[in-house]
């Protein structure tokens, strides 16, 4: 695309340079450059792009994009006698441009498609997942793009992040659109809101599920208002707001919404999606659904309120996307999300349940839903290294729900898993709960398993669908289902 073409979906505060060239791609990253593409400069939390603007000129970028205008001069000035300068760009910031610039360079696929969006701090893999099932099953050609995994129809595509940044979504997107997709579900984050990781999508139905604190640091958002606010940011690039009644946060989350407003709820009554009649078993939830909505008998084979809350909202944003609920009682009957209360066979009188919990509130939902059908809750769990993660908090959550706790390792990443480790066990001890602490979370499954008694639930938390631990500089294969198969192997030894 011709970069006088491209330009016009962002703001131009100075710019150098040949205007007239021809742009390839758009990347942020050196590691990507190619002939003619177009490097635009991210500051980032650790490191500022605008520093890699000459690798970038001599990497065969044709344009450069800053928004630092000590890093325009300067770059200007050290490359004033280089007859061969890639067009240069100012703008009002990057971070957008980077977002337009893709969308428009990969022909706005968004409005090829019907986009589904889902936000909150939990629920979005689950509720996602779901709703791709139903549209499946209604017959869409569906893509996803989640936590997990992305998805165009049947075809799983890995990978790092849960909302890519723009010149990596906008190209999956264009990819769906050519290869006939019709709809696309997608999780999209809080970063990736703030970021404008998702500037220039077009969405049809958006779901909130909920608000907890997470994600709250140095790195991430100050606090629980610009958490919200970025959350918020998703209402006024939709047609139709699906809100979670229940939850705190729904009227700030709401009150600027420039789209359709629709509610869903199990305790208030006058939300448009309703449940009623809710019965909760070992490895199921059923409900009545009703409300705008004809009335429908919902059985899903994921246990605990969550999954009422999850299997709702989806079956809700699927109706207002012309898909009836019939459709959605029956694609939800057998639906299997990996590592979100999922049961590991054991053959034993003990039951195995890995879940990707991983703060307060959804260590306490977990918990909640196995002390339901469990003599003795055991829960498992570790803290994330490099993250912002309230680890005695979670600590005493985890203590104070259970019955007995055993802390380990999660991802330490570049931190000391020992410290991860004294650190959460600042909050167990204030409970005055039993606990054991073993640091490596292989050991830790086996002692877990080796003392596990009749009608025990032991819940492995944080790693879910993950396959890997992350360790320093490395990554090792670890999944937790071969783990506890060792381990009961083991105890037959």
């Amino acid at each position: 695309m011709n970069l006088d073409e491209l330009l016009k979906c962002i703001p131009v505060v100075r710019s150098e340079g040949d205007l007239n060239t021809e742009v390839t791609d758009i990347v942020t990253s050196t590691k990507l450059l190619s002939k003619g593409c177009c490097f635009v400069c991210i500051k980032g939390f650790s490191v500022d792009g605008h520093t890699f603007a000459g690798e970038a000129a001599k990497g065969g970028a044709s344009v450069i994009v800053m928004d630092d205008p000590g890093f325009y001069d300067d770059f200007l000035k050290t490359n004033a006698t280089d007859g061969d300068l890639p067009a240069l760009i100012l703008t009002t910031s990057s971070r957008h441009a980077v977002a337009m610039l893709s969308d428009r360079f990969f022909g706005h696929p968004s409005g090829r498609l019907r986009l589904t969006g889902v936000t909150g701090t939990k629920g979005k893999t689950t509720t996602s997942i779901m709703i791709k099932k139903i549209m499946d099953a209604a017959g869409r050609h569906t893509g996803l793009v989640g936590t997990m995994y992305n998805m165009i129809g049947n075809e799983t595509i890995p990978t790092d992040r849960t909302t890519p940044e723009a010149n990596v979504l906008q190209p999956l997107l264009k990819r769906m659109a050519d290869e006939g997709v019709t709809d696309c579900v997608m999780e999209v984050s809080s970063q990736g809101l703030k970021l404008e990781r998702v500037g220039g999508c077009e969405y049809g139905t958006c779901v909130f599920t909920n608000l907890s604190r997470d994600h709250i640091g140095t790195t991430e958002h100050p606090d629980m208002e610009d958490y919200a606010a970025s959350k918020a940011k998703l209402f006024s690039m939709c047609e139709n707001g699906l809100f979670n009644a229940d939850d705190g946060y729904f009227g700030r989350l709401s009150e600027g919404a420039s789209c359709n407003i629709y509610t869903y709820s199990i305790d208030g009554e006058n939300a448009d999606f309703r449940a009623e009649n809710i019965v909760f078993g070992s490895d199921f939830v059923e409900y009545d659904l009703f409300g705008l909505c004809p009335r429908t008998h919902m059985h899903v084979s994921i246990p605990g309120k969550f999954s009422v809350y999850n299997s709702m909202a989806a079956t809700a944003a699927c109706f207002l996307e012309g898909i009836s609920p019939e459709i959605a009682a029956e694609a939800l009957r057998d639906v299997l999300v990996k590592g979100k209360a999922e049961i590991v066979p054991t053959g034993r009188d003990f039951t195995v349940m890995i879940d990707y919990a991983h703060n307060p509130i959804s260590f306490i939902n977990i918990i909640t839903t196995a002390k339901a059908f469990a003599k003795r809750v055991v829960f498992l769990f570790g803290a994330g290294g490099d993250r912002n993660r309230p680890r005695a908090l979670m600590g005493e959550t985890a203590a104070e729900y259970a019955d007995f706790t055993i802390v380990t390792s999660d991802n330490p990443r570049t931190e000391d898993p020992a410290k991860i480790v004294a650190d959460i066990e600042e909050g167990v001890k204030k409970t005055g709960k039993p606990y054991v602490a073993i640091v490596d979370r292989k050991e830790a499954i086996w002692y877990a398993i080796r003392n596990a008694r009749s009608g025990d639930v032991i819940i492995l938390a944080g790693k879910g669908h993950e396959t890997t631990q992350i360790l320093k500089d490395k990554v090792i294969p670890f999944d937790e289902r071969v783990v506890v198969k060792e381990a009961l192997l083991a105890l037959d030894k």
